[in-house]
């Protein structure tokens, strides 16, 4: 079965770096974060109706003001053929696509479902995050504190059998993707609206069973409290572990308390966990840079922000700012995956200049995002359009990644994501292979290409997995691939 590359592209890269400058183009001007990369540019007027002309009218003309690639838009596109305002801003983006500049990163959103999630993760669902191993058999990879699904005792590991409405109407996960691929496994989880119940015959190691889970308003914590940010021991060497989730506005004080622990704690070997982190604001990659700056001076640059020459007014440059919570880490080990983008790759590129070799991706490849959105509003028509409007460079000048983070890094590691085990656990395969690294251990290196499935005792350790989303995902869905 062939999974629809154009969904989970969409998961991957779309609003990962988007607090750089959000232009209110329904009349309000906002930044996002005190880390914001650029200024904020003047609003553009609104069109003043919500008509689907009018709206795609209004996008293109923000397009034709902002994109990072202007030379790929059309000259005129007649709207007419386009049932949704997303659909034309897919076809008016098709050249860049094709050149792998923008594969769907600029796309029209809800103002209200955004604010709500980058505020305090704020999102309606079951509280999973589920992906297709390289059987295409659907697998819990995380579940997250205060949602539905962990209460009744779905965690990572947990494969889905079959979904229904009823007990009466189960249809297996197989049988669905036979009929109609990953469409009709989204579809029959339903909508990400609270009340919304499904039964779901589950697989774990406590055997098979059918549960009923309701979907209900949560907010996702971006830093787990139970295996989040830990000190793991191993065989006496202490090293630090973070695992984040999505780069929200909640996630900066989880951070702030980690590295204040790994300062008191003399860590200076960290494991840095972005493997399903699709991206997020860039005020908390800054954030996470100056964390890991604490022997870096405020004249070094953590990276440059670059718009299209017209907009040169908007360039910056971002210098370390040390906190008081900073450490000076000797190494540093970034997980990675295919589902790691923009904000995740941002971090792990401005690293690169200070640690050479003593940085490294562990994994697979990641995404390749070196762009990044602006935030143009509509208020009247609760439109919020994301333009990819500029690119990112480390300290050497470095941000064409576009491929993948595997060409730039001068160290990595293969490794498969097990997810037999829990995130943060020393055996789990990627986790091992994150320390075997730090205690300076030789490894295989990660290569451009996808990796295999890997076989470990009876389990498949993936490589090659998927996160399940939708063809048009909501705000969550778009920050935290996979989830539902």
């Amino acid at each position: 079965m062939a999974l629809r590359k154009r969904r989970f592209a969409t998961a991957l890269g779309i609003a990962a770096l988007i607090a750089g400058c959000s232009p209110g183009g329904g009349g309000s001007t906002s930044t996002s974060g005190s880390g914001s990369t650029a200024s904020s540019p003047t609003p553009s007027p609104t069109s003043g109706t919500c008509t689907l002309r009018a709206r795609q009218d209004w996008a293109f003309a923000q397009l034709k003001e902002w994109y990072l690639f202007p030379e790929t838009l059309p000259t005129s596109l007649d709207p007419t053929p386009y049932a949704t305002v997303s659909d034309y801003i897919d076809a008016l983006t098709a050249t860049a696509r094709s050149q792998s500049r923008d594969r769907f990163f600029t796309y029209i959103t809800s103002i209200a479902g955004e604010n709500a999630f980058f505020n305090s993760g704020s999102s309606a669902g079951f509280g999973i995050r589920l992906a297709y191993d390289s059987s295409n058999r659907l697998f819990v990879v995380e579940s997250f504190e205060g949602a539905p699904a962990l209460a009744a005792g779905i965690d990572r590991g947990t494969q889905i059998v079959a979904i229904g409405t009823t007990t009466s109407n189960l249809q297996t996960v197989a049988s669905l993707l036979a009929s109609g691929g990953g469409n009709a496994v989204t579809n029959a989880l339903g909508p990400n609206t609270a009340g919304t119940a499904r039964v779901l015959q589950v697989t774990d190691a406590a055997g098979t069973r059918t549960v009923t889970v309701t979907k209900a308003d949560f907010n996702l914590t971006p830093v787990s409290s139970r295996y989040g940010a830990q000190i793991i021991n191993d065989g006496g060497r202490r090293v630090g572990y973070i695992n984040l989730r999505t780069f929200i506005s909640t996630a900066d004080q989880q951070l702030r308390d980690a590295f204040a622990n790994f300062r008191a704690q003399g860590i200076t070997n960290v494991i840095l966990d972005f493997r399903y982190n699709g991206g997020g604001l860039v005020s908390t990659a800054e954030l996470i840079g100056d964390l890991l700056g604490g022997a870096r001076s405020t004249s070094e640059v953590f990276s440059y922000t670059t718009f299209r020459s017209e907009k040169s007014s908007n360039n910056s440059t971002r210098n370390f700012a040390p906190a008081a919570q900073s450490i000076a880490p000797t190494r540093i080990a970034f997980i990675g995956t295919g589902s790691t983008a923009s904000a995740s790759e941002l971090v792990i590129n401005s690293m690169i200049p200070y640690f050479r070799s003593n940085v490294a991706l562990i994994g697979t490849n990641t995404y390749g995002k070196p762009v990044g959105q602006i935030a143009i509003d509509q208020a009247a028509c609760d439109d919020r359009l994301r333009v990819v409007a500029f690119a990112t460079q480390n300290a050497n000048r470095r941000g064409d990644y576009y491929t993948g983070l595997a060409g730039v890094v001068e160290a990595s590691c293969q490794a498969p994501d097990d997810f037999t085990r829990q995130l943060g656990d020393p055996q789990e395969a990627s986790t091992r292979a994150a320390l075997n690294y730090l205690a300076g251990q030789s490894c295989t290196p990660v290569t451009a290409a996808a990796g295999l499935g890997a076989q470990s005792g009876s389990a498949t350790l993936v490589r090659d997995q998927q996160l399940v989303t939708p063809e048009r995902p909501d705000p969550m869905q778009r920050e935290v691939p996979g989830a539902f």
